[in-house]
Formats: C-alpha cells, sequence, structure tokens
C-alpha cells in the first residue's frame, strides 16, 4: 500500500514523502497513529498543492530577505560608548546595543541572534557588521563607535 507520510517516522521517510509500506503496517500503525495517509488522487493532488504553497512562501521570504539587506546596506547606526585616557574604551559594543541602536534611530527591529559579531567591538571607528536575515541572505550594517 501507498502512504503519503503526515510527520517523519524513523528508518520510513520524511514527512510529505509517498513511501510502500505492507497493508498491515499502514493499517495498524501509520494510519491509525495518524501518521500518513493512504495515497489516493486526491490526497496526492493535495500533496501537490501543499508543496507548491510551501515553495512559494519559501520564495516569498527569500525575497523579503533580500529587500531587507538592501535596506540595511544603505542605512548605519551610531553608537556611543564612554571612553577613558588615551582613547581608551570602557566596556564594548555588542549586538544586543547594536539592535537596541538600530531600533531607535531606524525605527526597525533587528533580532539580535541574527547579528554576527565574532568578537564584540572594542574600538571606536566604523565597522561593517554582517546580518543573517535568511539561510541564504546576509546583509551588512554600517556601525560607526563613537566616543560619548
Amino acid at each position: 500500500m501507498k502512504v503519503i507520510l503526515l510527520e517523519d517516522v524513523k528508518a520510513l521517510g520524511k514527512k510529505g514523502q509517498v513511501v510502500e509500506v505492507s497493508d498491515g503496517y499502514a493499517k495498524n500503525f501509520i494510519l491509525k497513529k495518524k501518521l500518513g495517509l493512504e495515497a489516493t488522487g486526491a490526497n496526492m493532488n493535495d500533496l501537490k498543492l501543499q508543496k507548491a504553497r510551501e515553495e512559494k512562501l519559501a520564495q516569498q521570504q527569500l525575497d523579503n530577505a533580500k529587500e531587507l539587506a538592501a535596506v540595511l546596506e544603505t542605512k548605519s547606526v551610531v553608537v556611543q560608548i564612554k571612553a577613558g585616557e588615551g582613547g581608551r574604551t570602557f566596556g564594548s559594543v555588542s549586538s544586543k546595543e547594536i539592535a537596541a541602536a538600530y531600533k531607535e534611530q531606524c525605527d526597525m527591529e533587528i533580532d539580535k541572534k541574527k547579528i554576527q559579531l565574532t568578537d564584540p567591538i572594542k574600538t571606536f571607528g566604523t565597522f561593517e557588521v554582517p546580518i543573517r536575515l535568511h539561510p541564504q541572505v546576509t546583509g551588512k550594517l554600517t556601525v560607526k563607535v563613537q566616543e560619548a
């Protein structure tokens, strides 16, 4: 019997796959526990429509991320930190502070977890900070660190 899996089943397949299983296994386990549906014509058509919808949604998210990356390229954020003797900084600028400054200055939110700082910024100057907006899209935000 052919079955469309509604969830991942260990040693059988992933969600959305059509697999061939024995009649008893399908009736007594997969269908009974609602892990899958019988692969009828109507169910196969529903599966195709669902996959097309998911692909369209994924493409839309990718396009939105590319647009946001283009917007980020044009913006810059100014972050001020205290300085001591000789122009040395007290503390550093973290991704949390960059996200807060971006929200305050540009009226848009960026998740601090998406800001990819390898190390906190500990000097004054201008820095390009990568921001991961989508698994395939990384934008760059210009951060200017100034003395308060």
